[in-house]
């Protein structure tokens, strides 16, 4: 899953792609490198990030999402707002990739059930201006399992068959880097959830932390190492910015994997 930020203030790329002729070049390009889902978002989700209106995420994603569409690209929307799902919906979108799991906006559940198309619910403790503000957990990965667990129930309840469904623990979403080495270390353990399991590890903070420090744009080698911890782990889908870089890096583990294996 390729990030395609059309947003002033994301933490990677802000900026980049605000203008919708350059999103749809970045989609498409990440298209040939090999991303199978393009991730359009059109507010940001960072740690202290601000709202914005409907009106603004709107006027952001729709003419990405459109043109994408229109390509043949299968479209994840990243947004939290049940006006914004409908509308990307209409649009050509086929996948509703939700950071509060559909639990944001009281009309998301039956917005997505009525739609038929798939979503990703995850994992955010608090919400985007307050969820760094010291995070606590007794058993980061159990908890998080948990809360998933409810709401996949919740989204079985509202008629979206669990075959729809994928579920991300939400890495650096209201989480220390104790908890997010955690949840890494125990990805297995949301395979017993049924559902696919989506991880988003590219260029968070946690990885600087770990490290040197390093700002987004040097964090590929920890992105890769920890996509590929998830892999090993049993993660089905990577959100990724560098889609060359992490399908190449897949292609070299698992033809080493592959020759273990057959020995």
């Amino acid at each position: 899953m390729g990030v395609v930020n059309v947003t002033p203030d994301s933490f990677s790329d802000g900026g980049e792609t605000l203008v919708a002729a350059a999103a749809v070049e970045r989609a498409l390009a990440l298209v040939e490198e090999g991303a199978d889902i393009i991730d359009v978002g059109g507010e940001s989700t960072r740690p202290g990030a601000s709202p914005v209106s409907v009106a603004e995420e709107l006027a952001r994603v729709l003419p990405v999402v459109r043109e994408l569409a229109a390509a043949g690209v299968l479209v994840s929307i990243d947004t939290r707002r049940a006006e914004v799902m409908e509308a990307a919906i209409a649009a050509g979108v086929g996948i509703v990739n939700d950071v509060t799991a559909l639990a944001g906006d009281p009309r998301s559940l039956n917005v997505v059930a009525g739609a038929g198309v798939c979503v990703v619910l995850m994992h955010m403790r608090g919400e985007p201006r307050t969820m760094q503000a010291a995070p606590s957990y007794h058993d980061p990965a159990r908890e998080v399992f948990q809360w998933l667990a409810d709401r996949v129930a919740a989204c079985e309840a509202a008629g979206i068959g669990r075959d729809r469904i994928a579920v991300d623990p939400g890495i650096g979403f209201g989480k220390t880097v104790a908890h997010n080495a955690d949840i890494l270390a125990r990805l297995g353990l949301y395979r017993d959830l049924g559902s696919a399991v989506v991880v988003g590890v590219s260029r968070k903070s946690f990885i600087a932390r770990l490290s040197r420090g390093e700002p987004p744009h040097e964090r590929l080698a920890g992105s890769i190492a920890a996509a590929l911890a998830a892999i090993e782990r049993g993660t089905h889908i990577l959100r990724v910015h560098d889609v060359a870089e992490t399908r190449q890096a897949l292609a070299v583990w698992r033809a080493i994997v592959g020759a273990v294996q057959e020995r």
